[in-house]
């Protein structure tokens, strides 16, 4: 029996010679001192020989257990080196299932069930947020520590709404692996009610002041031109800033004076028609000279071909000088709404206008172009209206 004392002072001796232990199991030195544990056992009548290891790497504890477990195999009638290489087959194939490469099948499978506008959103969480961080670790190795540590880096930036899409997406993504035998398990799961949903700030509308102050600070921003038009387009128009950030040339028909947003861009589904103002028209046409050769109004500066961020918005009004949250682009669509109805507006227009139509089926029929006339009319004066709030004292 070999004990460790004598396995370390075991010295070359110019020739292989061997330490045997018992059950098959003896220590091989070889000439250059080197130590390998080795395992002799017969299967079918024929000697084999079964690398296990080598010392101080595998202590003598370990090449026992380890010898047992090859025993337990050989009694079977099997090799215990075949074992060894499946295993280890199987596990660089698991190292080749990447996170990455599991949630880009799946979102393959979701799309022709999406939307485009929810497909690309989780798209980009995925490779904004997720990717970096876990992308190419092997799936079954992610717990839930590296999930929360994704959540909590975008809770610090105050995305926590963002976060919690994400823990559910990326749960999601591992529910996948899960059916498809790829992972054990959803380590998301457990991450449920890990950050907490930050309280809801509903809309909220400019009077004449609020619109005359964000006009001057507007005036005095010195910001991108684009950034400029995109917050006075939304000031005038009312759109949803999804909609605006999103729109293309083709869209538009500045000789008419309309803009026709196509269905599949609209929350409801539907077409809008957006009559333009003549004060919308001038800041369109200069946008044109700068983008006008370009698919979208409003491209990109970091990233070009792609349009423009979904935060520059709300940014451009933080760097105007209004706290985080005072104002958003939303706002500016309940601002329209408050003040057209002061103006005397019929509510049937303005909601028209605002793309507020119901889901029932008495509206199965909807037009876009409906009270058109009434709202060519609104929409002139609403521009008016503002533009006349520079004035007052």
């Amino acid at each position: 029996m070999l004990t460790d004392i004598k396995i370390r002072q075991a010295k070359a001796t110019g020739k292989t010679c061997k330490l045997t232990d018992g059950r098959g199991l003896y220590l091989e030195v070889t000439p250059t001192g080197a130590k390998h544990w080795r395992y002799r056992y017969r299967i079918a009548g024929k000697e084999n020989v079964y690398a296990m290891g080598n010392y101080p790497e595998i202590s003598l504890q370990e090449a026992r257990k380890a010898r047992e477990d090859a025993r337990d195999l050989v009694k079977q009638g099997v090799h215990p080196a075949h074992i060894r290489r499946k295993n280890q087959g199987e596990k660089e194939a698991g190292n080749a299932i990447t996170f990455k490469k599991v949630a880009d099948e799946w979102l393959v499978k979701k799309q022709p069930h999406w939307s485009p506008g929810y497909y690309a959103r989780i798209k980009d969480g995925l490779e904004k947020n997720a990717y970096p961080a876990i992308g190419k670790m092997a799936i079954r190795s992610i717990n839930s520590a590296d999930i929360l540590n994704i959540m909590r880096e975008m809770e610090a930036r105050g995305a926590e709404t963002y976060a919690m899409h994400l823990r559910y997406w990326c749960s999601a993504v591992f529910c996948y692996a899960v059916v498809t035998l790829r992972a054990d398990s959803d380590p998301a799961a457990a991450l449920k009610g890990a950050i907490i949903r930050p309280k809801i700030s509903h809309s909220k509308a400019m009077n004449a002041a609020d619109i005359k102050d964000f006009l001057r600070r507007l005036d005095g921003y010195g910001g991108n031109l684009t950034t400029i038009i995109i917050l006075r387009l939304l000031l005038y128009l009312f759109v949803r800033t999804v909609e605006l950030r999103k729109a293309r040339w083709e869209e538009f028909n500045l000789e008419a004076g309309e803009w026709l947003i196509p269905a599949e861009r609209m929350k409801k589904r539907r077409a809008h028609l957006v009559p333009l103002p003549h004060q919308a028209i001038e800041l369109l046409k200069k946008l044109n000279a700068i983008t006008g050769s370009g698919e979208w109004l409003f491209n990109n500066s970091r990233t070009p071909g792609e349009r423009i961020g979904f935060t520059t918005v709300n940014r451009a009004l933080e760097y105007m000088g209004y706290p985080s949250g005072c104002w958003t682009g939303h706002d500016f669509r309940a601002t329209a709404s408050t003040r057209l109805h002061e103006l005397g507006f019929a509510s049937m227009v303005i909601e028209r206008q605002l793309a507020h139509v119901e889901g029932n089926a008495t509206k199965a029929a909807y037009n876009h172009a409906e009270y058109l006339q009434d709202r060519r009319i609104m929409m002139q004066a609403w521009a008016d209206w503002i533009d006349a709030t520079r004035k007052e004292d």
